[in-house]
Parts: C-alpha cells; sequence; structure tokens
C-alpha cells in the first residue's frame, strides 16, 4: 500500500488564460479501485496525462508507483499480438497471459495473430489483461467501454472487480458500480474523493446537493429580512439623532441614537456573515436543464418493416436473419454482440449500399435523423457546423449551452473538442431536426453521465419514435420499449 499526494496542483494550457486546476489537494490510497467521474471538458484526461507527467505544472505530485496508461498505444499492428503483449509486459510469462486471457474468455490463439486482425474489443481485453501483468504498476484506465458490447462490459467489469491499483475514467454507470470501491469526481470547483460506489456516491452528491440549496434558499431568505431591518434601524437612528435639535435633554436622545446606530451595525455584521455563509455554497451546484424535442407526427402507424433481413458482407451474412416492425411512438434497441450487424441494420435505413437479404419496408416521404457513431469528421467551428447541416444556429448553440458547454466553446475547432463534446454536438444537431424517426447509433459514447440522465428525460417527455443502438444498460432500461436481438 502507497499513497498518491496531489498538492497545490495548478494547470492551464498555454493556449488558455483559464485554470483547468486551480490549487487542488487531495490523496488516494494505490490499492483503491478509483472511478473517475465529471463533466465533459472538465479535465479528466488531461489529469490522467498530468500523472503520466506529459505537461508542467506547478505544485506537487508525489508517488512512488509507476503509472501505465490504456488505451496503450500500439504503433505496429501488424505484429504478433503475443510480441506486442511481451514488450509491454516483458517480464510476464506465456501462461499468465493466457490465465488472464481465460479470465475475460478471449482465446488463447489470439496470441499468434496480428493484433490487427483482433476485434475492437478483443484488442481492449488483451491490452487490459497485459497492463494488470506489471506488477507494482498503477492503471489509469480511460473510456475502456466504448467498443465494448453490454456482455463484454458486464465481463471487463467484473474482470476490474478482481483487481486494484487503478482510475477508471467512465460514465457507464453499471460498468462503475460493478468495480469500484472508491469515486473521484471533478466537481465545478474542485476534486473529491468519497468511499463507495457510483450510485452510493450519487445519493449523497443529491442529498449534499438539496441540503446545500436549501441553506441557500434560508440564507437568502435571512439577507433581505436582515437588509430591510438594517435599513429600518439606520432611518431610525437618523430620526433620533434629528431629534436633539431643541431638545431639552439632548444626552438622553444621543443615548438611544448611539444604541441604534449600535443595532443597526450588529444587523449589518449578521447580514455579512449570512452572504459569506451563502457565497461558501452551491459551488458544485449540477443542474440538468431541459431539453427539448419537436418530433413529426407520422401519417400511419407503421414506419419500418424488417422481414427476414440479414447484413452481407462478400456475399456471407453477419447474422441471422431477423424480422420486426418500427410502430409510431415505439424506441426499438438493437442487440447484440459487436461485429452482428447493428449498425449496418441502421445504416441500411439511410439506404445506405450495403449488402443484405430479406425485405426492408421504409415508409413513404419518412423523415429521419441520424447520429452515427463516429466523430472524427467533424471539424470548423459550430456556426460552420450548423451552417453546413442547415439547422438554426441559435437553437443549436442553446442546446449546447444546456449540454454544459461553455460559450468559450463556441469559438474553437470542433477538432479541439474532447470526444464527450464532439458527441454532444452530434446530438444537438439531431435535437435540431425535427423528423418522424430518430436513428442514433451508440449516442452515449464518452458522453457524461449528467447528460446521458438529461437525454434520458428528454426522451420520456416528447416520446420520439427512436431505433438504437447504445449498451448503457441504465440508458437501455429506461427509454426502450422493445429489444431486437442480433
Amino acid at each position: 500500500m502507497a499513497m498518491i499526494k496531489i498538492e497545490n496542483l495548478t494547470f492551464s494550457y498555454p493556449t488558455s488564460y483559464d485554470h483547468i486546476f486551480e490549487n487542488v489537494n487531495f490523496q488516494v490510497d494505490t490499492d483503491w479501485k478509483l472511478g473517475f467521474v465529471g463533466r465533459n471538458g472538465r479535465g479528466k484526461t488531461t489529469f490522467l496525462n498530468l500523472l503520466l507527467g506529459k505537461y508542467e505544472y506547478s505544485g506537487k505530485i508525489i508517488s512512488s508507483v509507476q503509472f501505465d496508461y490504456f488505451p496503450y498505444p500500439v504503433t505496429d499492428k501488424s505484429r504478433l499480438t503475443r510480441k506486442i503483449l511481451q514488450g509491454i509486459c516483458p517480464f510476464a510469462k506465456e501462461w499468465e497471459f493466457m490465465r488472464e486471457l481465460s479470465y475475460l474468455e478471449v482465446d488463447a490463439d489470439v496470441l499468434w495473430r496480428p493484433f490487427e486482425t483482433l476485434s475492437d474489443g478483443e484488442q481492449t481485453k488483451v491490452l487490459l489483461a497485459c497492463l494488470f501483468l506489471n506488477e507494482g504498476h498503477f492503471l489509469l484506465i480511460d473510456e475502456p467501454t466504448n467498443h465494448l458490447d453490454m456482455k463484454a462490459r458486464e465481463m471487463v467489469s467484473a474482470y476490474l472487480k478482481k483487481k486494484k491499483g487503478f482510475i477508471l475514467v467512465s460514465h457507464d454507470r453499471c460498468f462503475l458500480d460493478g468495480c469500484v470501491d472508491h469515486i473521484l469526481s471533478l466537481n465545478r470547483a474542485n476534486i473529491e474523493v468519497q468511499n463507495g460506489n457510483f450510485s452510493s456516491w450519487v445519493k449523497n452528491f443529491e442529498r449534499q446537493q438539496e441540503f446545500e440549496m436549501s441553506q441557500n434558499e434560508r440564507l437568502q431568505k435571512d439577507i433581505s429580512r436582515l437588509q430591510q431591518s438594517a435599513k429600518r434601524s439606520a432611518v431610525w437612528s437618523d430620526r433620533v439623532e434629528a431629534s436633539k435639535i431643541g431638545a431639552a435633554d439632548k444626552g438622553y436622545i444621543g443615548h438611544k441614537a448611539a444604541k441604534m446606530m449600535k443595532r443597526s451595525k450588529a444587523i449589518e455584521a449578521r447580514q455579512q456573515q449570512a452572504i459569506q455563509k451563502k457565497s461558501g455554497l452551491l459551488k458544485n451546484i449540477e443542474i440538468n436543464k431541459k431539453l427539448k424535442l419537436s418530433p413529426l407526427i407520422y401519417h400511419v402507424n407503421m414506419l419500418v418493416s424488417f422481414s427476414d433481413v440479414a447484413v452481407c458482407y462478400d456475399g456471407n451474412t453477419v447474422c441471422d436473419s431477423v424480422s420486426f416492425t418500427l410502430q409510431r411512438g415505439a424506441r426499438i434497441v438493437l442487440d447484440g454482440r459487436n461485429g452482428s450487424g447493428k449498425s449496418s441494420l441502421l445504416k441500411l435505413l439511410l439506404k445506405e449500399p450495403i449488402g443484405y437479404t430479406g425485405m426492408i419496408t421504409i415508409g413513404s416521404g419518412l423523415v429521419i435523423s441520424y447520429v452515427p457513431q463516429d466523430t472524427l469528421h467533424l471539424k470548423g467551428t459550430l456556426s460552420e457546423f450548423a451552417k453546413e447541416n442547415h439547422i438554426d444556429e441559435s437553437l443549436f448553440k442553446a442546446i449546447l449551452r444546456k449540454m454544459d458547454f461553455k460559450r468559450i466553446q463556441f469559438e474553437k475547432n470542433i477538432q479541439d473538442f474532447s470526444d464527450g463534446q464532439r458527441k454532444k454536438v452530434l446530438i444537438a444537431k439531431s435535437l435540431c431536426e425535427q423528423a418522424h424517426l430518430y436513428v442514433w447509433d451508440e449516442p452515449l459514447n464518452f458522453m457524461d453521465v449528467y447528460s446521458r440522465m438529461q437525454l434520458e428525460q428528454l426522451i420520456k417527455e416528447f416520446s420520439p419514435t427512436m431505433i438504437f443502438v447504445e449498451h448503457d444498460q441504465a440508458f437501455r432500461d429506461t427509454i426502450a420499449t422493445k429489444i431486437v436481438r442480433l
């Protein structure tokens, strides 16, 4: 057991005047399983890079352990997986690699395959398994779930639960609950460490917010009452002082005026104390502002029909055939392992040139709003993006503001945004579009927990017709009306 100590950590990027971190202090035990949560763009990945020594900073980071980072950058993916893993963890034996892979239900034959032939999920698993074999190292795990289907997420979460000594950045609530014993939260004003899993942290955080809001309301009333009382006391004091003119007993009246002035000063002091207490509240308040959506109503009940449809690549089907209909108001989630053809089925609705068998019937004049998985194609400013996609720029930016975008972001190039912020750009575009059907492909990748709950609230309120792919169990359980399994 050792401690990682952060003392007076202050950091800002050279091109920015704003501090990402300012005089941050906390410490963590290297045996803890830490879940690291916070809004997109607050600096989670930046903090991991500071631990890795990638940036200059003021303050101190004191640690006796070496840090490893996931995802590990593999430069030559054409090499055998075994050779790559030996380079990452040179002291591990081959049987140890095979043991770790068996825990994650990965066939040992992947060791003798080129790394590039492994699926994204397999690459995630083998790299995690390898990095945990570096004895005495502390692992910084940044968003490991984005290439994992739901079953794989459950498996990796169970695997991490048996390990210790890591910081895990993730926004998947069920995944975090399954494997962490502490939460490191990056709040608006500070960084806090708390014992327990994500659900217990959320309850405590919400309780604290409710307490601070009630305290804030009480203090606001006290301040207003004291202001009125101070004004009255000052007026009375002035009146008594004025009555000294021509009075027979000026000493008595002067004493009375001084007494009234003393009372006024005491009230002002109490008022200042209340203001000071109030200023210490609500610094970390997180309010999910309500989003709006204006879906179009389709003229008939059935929008889409799939009849014995199977996706084909190079003449080979990648999944069993599937049949279902999408009715008005339904929200269908496509469920299946990675590579089972979920995204391809969504793209068939957009009439992309993908081979398939069976029959797809799409309603006449159906208007579709689509959110793709990939965000790497995004570039330019938000204004340019809005113009290019023919959406209302004011509405688009107003939605982003409600999703915790700062105004300073509006002038930046989208390529400089965090992964979660780029995903929010695509979601905001979709929310600007009036459509009969919303087709979303893994919309929550990299998005923070608050935004996920914000979208859940929106969809429950406005009930758009949807078909989507998403591996966040909590999100699926909240909004899906039907599951189609591939």
